[in-house]
């Protein structure tokens, strides 16, 4: 089977498209930028010693979430939360706010790894969605909650076979031919596509972390910015202590909720590995852009490549459009000066005017980057450690919206000492391989992103590397 192009290669924008849209535009978060001054409130550091039933490290999602979840179950317990930043900033503030129903990265990655399993896992990944549809109402927060689904476009021939396969072996979703497509969204780059409409749903991931902080601040939880944890200490005595820079917790348990940064378990330092993602922002379109490309349902949209595109409307009507890029930086590095990189700009660039030339002209506001962490099996693991004393989960892999609900729920389970329906799972039971050490995790990953991007370039075609992968159950199919 013989190389091709991809649409993006075939139908460039012009260079002067590209810098015109990008020539204003700047290195900042949208998402954090849109929250009002009053949901980020600069909450002192931790200092001295304090003491807690729950400590729990990191507010991004995972973090607040198990804050909120622990009062909820419990409101006088008394939780304490640390965060070396500021409440959001890394992923829960970065993301595309695709929050979806799945567990399991998609119905075919889980049917992989824990087929029994995918009914269960199935129902309680729709009720965990229905549970954030209702926290707006349960605890008085506004996190944009719309419900559209997700459509998922095929932009090649050969990806229309994968979306024949999807429909066949899930009733729920609807296949629409190339007319259909282009009616809900006209892009020319479209030759049918799948609209999953029930289980997935789109959020403000920036206020989400901020509303999801002030619930749990109004239900008594201290949040700590600007703390870093040094350690963790398990006395003999019992319990767990905590440690920062200026102070200690003393609690009874920990949830670490550290999600791409280093593991504070020795135990977990090759189980993630960072990855950077780009993102641009348009600026708000007009009436007569947004009557161009119809969109009137609002869905998210992810296209069937394995180097793919995710894109959204905002409230405000802009587009956001990310992807494709997904970089890795030897050693396991997590650094700011990763988020500017020029070359992934213009590279999205180029494919939003693929995918939309009826919107040339129109320009970007924002771009930014972010680090995802990835797991071998492609989605979040969990445990515990220190004689049960601490609980993590990590490895969300991009589908951390939805499911850092569930994980919080899982943490708390298996604080609790609690035998559920979730602490049942061998998703949640069974660790997944870890990454191998440096070089030889840089050799991997890069391997296998060339691996992927030549099997976009051949019509779908898995090399032996992928095929390899697929079969030990490793992760990065799409």
């Amino acid at each position: 089977m013989s190389a091709h192009t991809t649409v993006f290669e075939r139908r460039p924008p012009a260079a002067s498209v590209i810098d015109r849209s990008l020539d204003d535009s700047r290195h900042a978060v949208f998402w954090t930028e849109d929250v009002p001054r009053t949901l980020r409130p600069d909450r002192p550091p931790l200092r001295g010693t304090h003491r807690a039933d729950l400590v729990v490290v990191g507010a991004g999602y995972t973090g607040l979430w198990t804050a909120l979840l622990a009062v909820t179950r419990d409101p006088g317990l008394r939780v304490v939360v640390l965060e070396a930043n500021r409440v959001g900033w890394a992923a829960s503030g970065r993301n595309g706010g695709f929050c979806e129903a799945s567990l399991t990265h998609g119905p075919e990655n889980g049917q992989a790894r824990w087929p029994d399993e995918m009914p269960t896992l199935d129902r309680l990944g729709r009720e965990n969605l229905d549970a954030i549809a209702a926290a707006e109402g349960d605890y008085g927060i506004d996190i944009q909650f719309e419900r559209t689904g997700q459509l998922a476009p095929a932009v090649e021939e050969h990806q229309l076979a994968w979306l024949e396969d999807w429909a066949r072996e899930d009733p729920d979703v609807i296949l629409l031919d190339e007319a259909a497509t282009r009616r809900e969204v006209d892009s020319p780059t479209y030759l049918g596509a799948v609209w999953e409409k029930d289980t997935t749903a789109l959020v403000h991931p920036g206020l989400m972390a901020a509303e999801l902080a002030r619930a749990c601040e109004e239900r008594g939880v201290v949040i700590a910015e600007r703390t870093r944890v040094r350690a963790i200490e398990t006395p003999s005595a019992g319990g767990v202590s905590v440690v920062t820079e200026d102070g200690r917790v003393d609690a009874a348990h920990a949830a670490l909720a550290t999600n791409v940064f280093p593991s504070l378990l020795r135990r977990n330092r090759l189980m993630t590995v960072p990855v950077y993602d780009y993102v641009l922002m348009t600026e708000p379109l007009s009436e007569a852009q947004w009557e161009a490309i119809g969109w009137r349902n609002r869905q998210g949209i992810g296209d069937m490549a394995n180097q793919f595109h995710y894109y959204r409307p905002t409230r405000d009507g802009r587009i956001l459009f990310g992807g494709y890029d997904a970089v890795y930086h030897y050693g396991r590095r997590v650094d700011p000066r990763y988020e500017d990189r020029p070359e992934s700009w213009r590279r999205l660039a180029s494919h939003f005017f693929t995918t939309f030339p009826q919107l040339e002209g129109l320009r970007f506001s924002h771009r930014w980057a972010g680090a995802i962490d990835t797991s071998t099996q492609f989605t979040a693991f969990f445990g515990t450690a220190r004689r049960g004393r601490v609980a993590y989960a990590a490895g969300f892999t991009g589908l951390g919206v939805g499911s850092t609900r569930f994980a919080a729920d899982v943490m708390l389970d298996l604080l609790g000492g609690l035998e559920t329906e979730r602490t049942a799972l061998k998703m949640v039971r069974k660790r997944p391989l870890p990454f191998p050490p440096e070089p030889a995790a840089a050799i991997g990953i890069e391997a296998t992103r060339w691996s992927l991007d030549r099997a976009d370039h051949r019509r779908g075609r898995r090399n032996a590397l992928l095929r390899t992968l697929d079969a030990l159950g490793l992760g990065f199919d799409s």
